[in-house]
């Protein structure tokens, strides 16, 4: 029932409010500048509330997190390396989607751990330093896991998606 309230009470403009243009900015900024290290691709999305048919039919996080995936073609890279961070603003639940290519050299506790501690800075308030923890926190992964090559090129917009 929580979780209902909180999607369908979720007011649009709150998530305008949280993610105004000088985050966004801000986001993208630290997008470009960290996929300089690695030769993933990342994309940032944030949807403001799960609407009543998919409260319905028992849409979560992590499973609206896979369709965006989908959606916004983040699986559409040569190296099949894209990253998507997809927050749920009503719920402020962060969920961390990786294609196959980065998945087998990332384990899952590795993103969750990412995922929990931006939740914990959405919970305080603090969505800005939320955002760009996730980009970081992403971004060190990457950096570490699949290192920049010679000849990478931006594949994926850098600008974060507000729906």
């Amino acid at each position: 029932m929580k979780r209902w309230l909180q999607n369908l009470f979720a007011l649009p403009f709150v998530a305008r409010l949280r993610f105004d243009a000088r985050v966004l900015a801000d986001i993208e900024a630290a997008i470009a500048t960290l996929e300089r290290a690695h030769a993933g691709e990342l994309r940032f999305v944030v949807e403001n509330a799960l609407d009543f048919a998919q409260l319905r039919a028992g849409c979560t996080a992590r499973a609206r997190a896979l369709e965006q995936f989908g959606l916004q073609g983040v699986w559409d890279t040569e190296g099949n390396n894209g990253v998507l961070i997809y927050v749920l603003l009503a719920e402020q639940r962060v969920e961390i989607i990786a294609d196959r290519g980065i998945a087998a050299r990332v384990e899952q506790s590795e993103w969750d751990a990412v995922c929990r501690r931006v939740e914990s800075e959405y919970r305080a308030g603090r969505f800005r330093e939320g955002s760009i923890a996730a980009v970081t926190g992403v971004g060190e992964l990457l950096a570490r896991h699949f290192p920049a090559a010679a000849g990478d090129r931006n594949e994926q917009p850098d600008r974060p998606i507000l729906l």
